[in-house]
């Protein structure tokens, strides 16, 4: 019974998601709720019922900052968005043709570059910007600008990657390249249908194109685990991206001076935004001078929010600037960011504090030690789907590591599979599933103004489930065979 109710709210949620008969946001209100009454439940059978409030203060409150660090980017980012189109359609210069060269450097390259740098969503709303001036749009757009989250294990600098590991016991550079080797056929997988969605969006793709896109991104896969391996695993996304998108903008577009000021002076704010975070982050001084500074951390096992480091702070100080060079009106920016990003920020606090309860009440190890008794050594194949789980419902890879990576280490060490490939499969399941988050997706619908339902976007989405899982599935079946 009490495995039952704990799968209730997520079977609860995918269900709704899969109706088409509710959005992201009720499905979400409809998994939290039902998450409280099942905690509470459990708590008291457990405890009994005076530790339900202590339960609820703690849990509560912890889901809260956790989704501040998620709300604030996406607000920000809103901003930042809705400040870009402020300066008018003269300041974002002329509109480039779609070729599949330049759709597969935003979609691999340069969309990947700036959530490696930045994380929480951020490349998502660059990818929308330079696939709008390829002239893509709606959902064509949306598909592939998700890309931005193809290299999440290394987005914002590796951070969820970082926390996993340290979860795990072992080193980041540890996790970093193991995750890297699964990277490999998920990215493959990704690529395979990145064609499809081309096709769709009515890019024609050569068989000479699918080689030179085949062989970028096997470069652009060895280069992120060479980095991995002999660098630090902080910038082995943001390293290789930034490299490969340097060399492929000489090699496609042969700039005069003349067009390099141009392209320099249209995408001003993003290049500014991107300088300003790699020099927070890459430069030690200002990163070691930034980053404790009036940094918060009311919970131990929860990330550090310094105002002042977060990637918030510089979307939103370049999106001031840009508003005041265009003297647009702010209420007006700020009111149009208001209506756009009040949806995603409340499917963000709902999903994330629902993964909050599912740790804290203990539903999550009841779910995995039910499955172990039940499955015994197969219980390992739950891993892809708690993982895809994780990723899902909270949107980062952070958040998602702090809530599984205990329990899939531990139920590794149980089953005797090496646990430090156990985590890899989790953290390169989950990284790479928050590209399908309900955050994710109704961000890029809100940026995109699609009034289009939540069902009909999965609908079209779901297949860049397939190689995540596939390859976890994959590993696991590998791990299993070879103990």
């Amino acid at each position: 019974m009490t495995t039952a109710l704990a799968l209730l709210p997520l079977l609860l949620v995918l269900g709704l998601l899969a109706s088409g008969r509710a959005s992201a946001l009720v499905a979400g209100l409809a998994g939290l709720g039902t998450t409280l009454a099942v905690s509470a439940f459990l708590t008291a059978q457990q405890q009994g019922a005076a530790a339900i409030g202590s339960l609820f203060l703690h849990e509560i409150a912890a889901g809260l900052w956790l989704s501040w660090h998620v709300i604030a980017i996406i607000a920000a980012g809103m901003f930042f968005h809705r400040c870009q189109q402020a300066r008018g359609a003269a300041a974002t210069g002329a509109a480039l043709a779609v070729n599949p060269r330049r759709l597969w450097s935003v979609c691999f390259l340069l969309a990947p570059f700036a959530e490696s740098v930045t994380g929480f969503g951020v490349g998502y709303i660059i990818a929308l910007a330079a696939l709008r001036r390829l002239g893509l749009g709606g959902m064509s757009a949306l598909l592939l600008g998700l890309y931005s989250q193809s290299l999440v294990p290394w987005g914002a600098l590796a951070t969820g990657t970082t926390v996993g590991a340290t979860l795990a016991g072992l080193t980041p550079n540890q996790l970093g390249l193991s995750s890297a080797v699964l990277q490999v056929p998920i990215h493959a997988l990704y690529l395979i249908l990145y064609w499809r969605f081309a096709r769709e969006a009515g890019v024609a793709t050569s068989p000479a194109q699918k080689l030179d896109d085949a062989a970028w991104t096997a470069l652009l896969l060895g280069l992120v685990w060479l980095f991995n391996f002999y660098s630090d695993v902080e910038i082995a996304g943001a390293a290789p991206t930034a490299l490969l998108l340097a060399v492929r903008f000489w090699r496609d577009e042969r700039p005069d001076m003349a067009r390099l000021k141009s392209a320099l002076h249209a995408n001003a704010p993003y290049v500014a935004l991107t300088l300003a975070l790699c020099a927070t982050r890459l430069v030690p001084p200002l990163r070691d001078f930034l980053k404790p500074l009036f940094a918060l951390r009311p919970f131990d096992n929860q990330p550090t929010f310094a105002p002042l480091y977060a990637p918030g702070f510089w979307l939103v100080s370049i999106g001031l600037v840009v508003v005041w060079l265009a003297r647009a009106p702010l209420s007006r920016v700020l009111a149009e960011t208001g209506r756009a990003a009040w949806r995603s920020c409340a499917v963000t606090l709902a999903f994330v504090v629902m993964a909050e309860f599912y740790v804290g009440s203990g539903m999550a190890t009841a779910i995995a030690e039910a499955l172990r008794g039940a499955a015994g050594r197969g219980a390992a194949a739950s891993v892809p789907l708690f993982a895809a789980v994780g990723g899902f419902l909270t949107g980062g890879g952070s958040a998602a590591n702090a809530m599984l990576m205990p329990m899939v280490t531990a139920l590794a060490r149980a089953l005797q599979v090496d646990p430090g490939w156990i985590a890899a499969v989790q953290n390169s399941v989950c990284t790479n599933l928050t590209m399908l988050s309900p955050i994710r997706v109704s961000m890029g619908a809100a940026i995109l103004a699609m009034s289009t339902s939540d069902s009909v976007l999965y609908r079209r989405a779901w297949p860049l489930a397939l190689p995540p899982l596939a390859v976890g599935f994959a590993a696991i079946l590998g791990l299993l065979a070879s103990a």
